[in-house]
C-alpha cells in the first residue's frame, strides 16, 4: 500500500502545485492551502481536479467548509483525505 500512498501523495501535491501556480518543490506537507495562495475558489477548483484525477467524490461544502467532512486544512490532511477516499472506493 505504501507505493499507492506515495503515488497518491505525489499526484495530490502535483495538483495543488498546478492550482497554486507554484513548483512542486514549493509545496510542504505542513502548509495550509492559503499558504499556497489558494482562496476559496482555488480550493474548489483543486477539489474538482482531485475528484477528476482519482475518480472520487470529496465531501466538501463550499458554503461551510467545516461541515463538509473532508479535512482540507493542510497539504498532509488533503493527502490523507484522498488516501482514505481512494481506499474506501477500492473496498
Amino acid at each position: 500500500m505504501k507505493d499507492l500512498n506515495d503515488h497518491i501523495a505525489q499526484k495530490v501535491i502535483g495538483i495543488l502545485a498546478a492550482q497554486a501556480l507554484v513548483g512542486v518543490s514549493s509545496v510542504r506537507l505542513d502548509m495550509q492551502l492559503s499558504d499556497l495562495g489558494l482562496d476559496s475558489l482555488g480550493t474548489v477548483e483543486t477539489i474538482f481536479a482531485i475528484e477528476e484525477c482519482f475518480d472520487i467524490s470529496v465531501p466538501f461544502n463550499a458554503n461551510d467548509p467545516a461541515a463538509g467532512g473532508a479535512d482540507l486544512s493542510t497539504v498532509s490532511a488533503v493527502i490523507e483525505t484522498v488516501r482514505n477516499l481512494v481506499e474506501q472506493q477500492a473496498a
